[in-house]
């Protein structure tokens, strides 16, 4: 008898793969029913990984848009899947272990049945908590491996840690390729092998389809036991996303699985409103490079997404790497021929950091080291004079035990600098703090929230949560819209203005300052200039010294704040963006001799 194929849509991943936003909860009950009527999904990813924090910059309660989202698929009997980050929670940064355990439990009350918990490392340390808190709030415990292609990332290293999982007590396994890199003969092998061990253990496989991999990855997964396939649809499907539901279901439909038919009606309707989405506002935040798919990840193993990056900060390094070049008598390159370099260095230093499985945090480590490196070689300097904090700290094993062994010039360098490596667990790191935030609420007069939602939120959201609740959010995205409307209706680019000073081009910054060396905004968003912590109304003054390590400005992200610090010390002589501007990934804010 054949063997039935099952199919979740990522409605979520979908949107956050190809921009910045997610829908509002007012288009997702819209969407909702349709999604339903095209009975060909037995599951819906619903939230997670950004999806809350997107819903605080809208200035929105991100509480009610998970309960209602997820209410009509309950009904139908539509399983829904959130996506978490582990000893990361859904953030960026590590969090406390009360606060990870009260989100299992807020979770479930609203309506996500099944929690899929990754490390981007694939540290069973990160994910034991994970496992073990889904499964006393009630949840579905997924447990995802990372996914790559390298020496040390083998069958027997996944099954190591598909071992523990299991142990901690596991309900179902997913293969996150997040960068779709992953073989489709090596993720067959590995699906058999955890199918062969675990039997009961279902297996879901997720794949994006940057560079081609995931079609014949999901039709080998498929043959080796996988009894859940992660699709997405248009007009979001392909590029850097995932490969659409009508191409996987004829392509398994026609190796002799038993797949659900698609109502074609619904699709169409599902997609209409989709692109209405796109063509209300959300288009105006979708970068049209994710549309496209390249063979180039595969020599460099970076997820899609980061490629518009790398371009960002090649760009914004192009001008003062050619200044340099030009200052040593030496030939000047095209952008190109740097793009290229940049993918060479990304292989040298990634087995040299011990193979960290690409994937956010972790990528943009590996891809900013590779940069500063290229950087620095280009003008005759030593590699690894620049590593950030972040990237330190996974060194040092602070976020939790690298795959691959570190170089042993990178362990030499560790030591020259005085610096210890962790072994300890790393959530031991973090104490608990619910206490505070409950204090802090009671204080306010804030509501905690049904099932303690609210507090949950302030505790994993902080400074969003903050915005959110003054205002300030809702206003600032207002503007953020009312601007990229004029953006793209202007009958001409306009430059952005200075900051009451000339405006001066890197390379001719690079020239008058030719030891100055640049700070680069690590993500795209909106400008916080801080010099004191308790003033972030302004810039530093040019002129003015900065000590390696400090908090210089912020850069307000999509899922987040992230903190811009000089890794090194000397005076600001340069400031190229003012309070509030939008800044562009890589693009470079500053000069610090």
């Amino acid at each position: 008898m054949a063997r039935e194929i099952r199919f979740s849509l990522l409605y979520r991943d979908m949107w956050q793969s190809s921009g910045k936003y997610v829908p509002m909860v007012h288009q997702l009950k819209q969407i909702a029913p349709v999604i339903v009527d095209m009975g060909c999904f037995d599951r819906v990813e619903t939230n997670g990984g950004a999806f809350e924090q997107v819903n605080l910059l809208f200035g929105e309660n991100p509480n009610k848009a998970v309960r209602e989202w997820t209410a009509p698929f309950n009904k139908a009997g539509i399983q829904t899947h959130m996506l978490e980050r582990g000893l990361n929670g859904i953030r960026m940064n590590p969090v406390p272990a009360d606060v990870r355990e009260l989100m299992y439990k807020v979770k479930v009350k609203q309506g996500t049945n099944i929690s899929r918990s990754f490390c981007g490392l694939n540290d069973p340390r990160n994910l034991e908590l994970s496992v073990k808190y889904a499964k006393a709030a009630g949840m579905i415990s997924q447990a995802a491996l990372s996914i790559t292609s390298s020496p040390v990332h083998t069958v027997e290293y996944f099954m190591n840690v598909v071992d523990k999982v299991v142990e901690f007590g596991a309900d179902e396994i997913c293969l996150k390729d997040m960068a779709g890199i992953g073989r489709p003969a090596f993720l067959g092998r590995l699906t058999k092998a955890i199918k062969d061990k675990y039997p009961h253990i279902i297996v879901q496989y997720h794949g994006h389809s940057g560079p081609g991999f995931s079609v014949a990855s999901m039709l080998e997964v498929a043959r080796a036991g996988a009894e859940y396939i992660d699709v997405a649809m248009e007009p979001l499907s392909w590029g850097m996303v995932h490969p659409d539901v009508i191409t996987i279901q004829a392509m398994l439909k026609d190796a002799g699985f038993l797949v659900k038919e698609i109502n074609m009606d619904a699709y169409m309707e599902a997609r209409h409103l989709t692109q209405q989405f796109i063509d209300d506002y959300l288009g105006y935040f979708i970068d049209p490079g994710n549309k496209q798919m390249t063979s180039l990840l595969v020599g460099c193993g970076l997820p899609g997404g980061m490629m518009g990056s790398m371009m960002a900060d090649l760009k914004g390094f192009h001008g003062a790497i050619n200044s340099s070049l030009k200052n040593q008598g030496k030939k000047q390159l095209q952008l190109d021929e740097l793009v290229v370099m940049l993918f060479q260095e990304v292989g040298y230093v990634w087995p040299k950091l011990g193979y960290p499985p690409l994937v956010t945090p972790f990528s943009q480590y590996v891809k900013n080291t590779a940069l500063m490196n290229l950087m620095h070689t280009l003008k005759g300097e030593p590699r690894w004079t620049t590593i950030d904090k972040d990237t330190w700290n996974m060194i040092l094993g602070k976020t939790g035990k690298l795959p691959g062994e570190l170089a042993p010039e990178i362990v030499q360098l560790a030591k020259d600098k005085g610096l210890e490596f962790y072994t300890g667990n790393p959530q031991d790191a973090f104490p608990n703090e619910l206490d505070r935030y409950r204090k802090e609420m009671e204080e306010n007069n804030w509501e905690l929230g049904e099932d303690d939602e609210e507090l949950f939120e302030f505790a994993m959201h902080e400074r969003q949560y903050r915005d959110y609740k003054s205002g300030v959010a809702k206003q600032r995205f207002n503007q953020e819209l009312e601007a990229a409307k004029a953006k793209a209706n202007a009958p001409v680019v306009v430059q952005r203005p200075v900051i009451e000073m000339p405006k001066i081009d890197i390379e001719s910054v690079s020239q008058k300052f030719p030891n100055a060396r640049p700070l680069q905004s690590p993500v795209k968003g909106q400008l916080i200039w801080q010099y004191d912590v308790a003033d972030a109304s302004s810039a530093p003054n040019i002129g003015e010294s900065v000590k390696e390590g400090q908090t210089i400005c912020f850069v307000q992200a999509y899922y987040g704040l992230e903190l811009v610090k000089t890794p090194f010390s000397g005076k600001i002589v340069y400031i190229g963006a003012k309070q509030g501007e939008m800044v562009q990934k890589g693009e470079i804010i500053a000069f610090v001799e």
